[in-house]
């Protein structure tokens, strides 16, 4: 043992010795000092859990959250259960595009106590004016190609309608199985919670949107 620390035994304030390995070998002041190398080590953890919870909430408030697909109405681009990944920065600094797919506070009316926001795709954009008739989608009077739906999909009928500025018109790909814009007419821009990008659930049917 090395002894070229003082130490009284009879005196439980003095300095402690330590060994050859470095370790405490008796207790008094400097053991007291020198922190449990177990303390030390939760210590850390706690600091680690705190910090990765806090860039998650971090994350999730401003950047991407992910959603629950709970209707059929975006079918067949995305079934109940699937879940998506949405970007709350894509409209920070440019506008939504047509063939978006975009989550949206529910309109008035149209959300539940479970489900508070919507997913559908961007079809009408401020100043249009949009129209269905024949099955299909008109823009501006000109047949609307949506290549995102499968063939033989139709549209509901509904009357031409102009979209305010900074308002925009979305359907569900579901085209009969879908309460959007045919219902509650078209949505302010400032409801756009982000644009869903990629799903992540199922595994199997994991991609981009």
């Amino acid at each position: 043992m090395r002894a070229d620390l003082p130490y009284d035994a009879d005196d439980p304030d003095s300095f402690a010795d330590l060994d050859e390995t470095g370790d405490v070998a008796r207790r008094g002041p400097l053991a007291r000092a020198i922190p449990n190398r177990s303390t030390r080590r939760m210590v850390e953890w706690v600091i680690l859990v705190v910090l990765a919870l806090s860039a998650a909430v971090l994350l999730r408030t401003f950047v991407v959250q992910s959603f629950y697909i709970p209707s059929t109405s975006m079918a067949p681009t995305l079934k109940i259960g699937d879940r998506v990944l949405v970007n709350k920065l894509a409209y920070r600094f440019g506008d939504p595009a047509r063939g978006d797919v975009v989550v949206f506070e529910a309109p008035p009316g149209e959300g539940s106590e479970k489900i508070k926001d919507l997913i559908k795709r961007i079809i009408g954009l401020p100043g249009e004016t949009i129209e269905g008739k024949d099955g299909h989608v008109y823009i501006d009077g000109e047949l609307l190609r949506e290549p995102w739906l499968p063939a033989g999909i139709e549209s509901r009928t509904f009357p031409a309608e102009s979209i305010p500025p900074d308002r925009y018109w979305v359907l569900g790909d579901n085209r009969f199985d879908s309460r959007d814009s045919t219902f509650f007419k078209s949505i302010p821009r400032s409801s756009v919670i982000g644009k869903a990008f990629v799903r992540i659930w199922p595994l199997s049917n994991f991609g981009g949107l």
